[in-house]
């Protein structure tokens, strides 16, 4: 019997697909994903992968389609949610498989991508006060005549809607199975559907779940070995924007807890991605690093990045060696 593979589950920003300033053609989005498709395949041969990633300008765009349109039916927001999981997934899989081929391995990796529940709490504050603006900007005398919460921005108004904390991931006990067998996994897209418990069945809900706080609960509900948060910036900074900005890399728990505190990290961009990773090391003493995309595999290997770990915390080498 051969040993198991290390588990590195990584999760792709939104910039993985459509950079700043592109609108986002099919053609864009798949070449964008070359670069961290690459990396993929060659940390194929000596982890098993889990793949995450977010949807904001996807589902932004289906929501424009929707409501330039009269004829067709207007979907609900978790329908719209599982469309994305379903496009991204296939433009990540063409993609990845295409990289494979190009190195000789594609005939000894499987790949599947997964729609993908996210358990919330229908009694999250974040319910009483959506503060998550996606979608179209209207003009004033546009939202007027709409029927859903809105919220003025610098651009127009948006529709807002609520963004609850995750809590468990559905389809976690598949996605176990699936990474014993050797899959890379693509789940998890946007933060996944999130649903609620009501009268014994799952039912969908109206609310965006952040993706990178998604993707660190699946993480550890699969204990994987490292956990990445993938986007467009080196790693977590504290005095961003300031002469004295520094880009942070190997902190503990209690450090990066600590500059939390001092404001460091705002809760529309870099509070998430270090609550996510801090939240994962807290659990289960495993490497949670937040990097740029093209530095994944350095990242890995401990050269690039912020990586957040707890004082007690064993190599990733040494349990490589008690599983040998």
């Amino acid at each position: 019997m051969t040993d198991k593979k290390p588990i590195l589950l990584i999760a792709f920003g939104g910039n993985a697909l459509i950079q700043k300033g592109q609108p986002g053609t099919a053609s864009q989005q798949i070449e964008n994903l070359k670069l961290p498709m690459k990396q993929i395949a060659e940390l194929s041969k000596d982890y098993t992968l889990i793949i995450t990633h977010g949807n904001g300008p996807q589902v932004g765009n289906l929501l424009l389609q929707q409501e330039s349109c009269e004829e067709v039916p207007k979907m609900p927001l978790e329908i719209i949610g599982a469309m994305t999981q379903g496009q991204i997934g296939y433009m990540i899989e063409s993609s990845l498989n295409t990289v494979l081929m190009e190195i000789g391995i594609n005939e000894q990796q499987y790949f599947v991508t997964m729609i993908t529940y996210v358990v919330v709490d229908e009694n999250d504050p974040a319910f009483r006060n959506p503060t998550k603006p996606i979608g179209p900007f209207y003009t004033e005398e546009e939202a007027s005549n709409l029927s859903y919460n809105m919220v003025k921005t610098d651009k127009g108004y948006r529709r807002v809607v609520a963004s609850p904390k995750p809590l468990s991931i559905v389809e976690r006990r598949e996605i176990k199975k699936l990474i014993e067998m050797d899959f890379i996994v693509i789940c998890c897209g946007g933060g996944g559907i999130p649903v609620i418990h009501k009268e014994r069945k799952f039912r969908g809900v109206e609310a965006v779940i952040d993706k990178d706080l998604a993707s660190s609960v699946l993480a550890r509900e699969i204990n994987a070995d490292i956990f990445i948060v993938a986007s467009d910036v080196k790693g977590a900074a504290v005095h961003w924007g300031k002469p004295e900005q520094r880009i942070l890399q190997k902190v503990t728990l209690s450090e990066i807890d600590e500059y939390a505190k001092e404001g460091h990290f705002p809760a529309g961009s870099m509070g998430p991605k270090v609550e996510a990773v801090a939240r994962f090391s807290q659990n289960t003493g495993n490497r949670g690093i937040i990097c740029h995309l093209e530095d994944i595999e350095k990242a890995v290997r401990g050269d690039a990045g912020t990586e957040i770990r707890v004082k007690a915390q064993k190599s990733l080498e040494e349990k490589c060696q008690r599983k040998k």
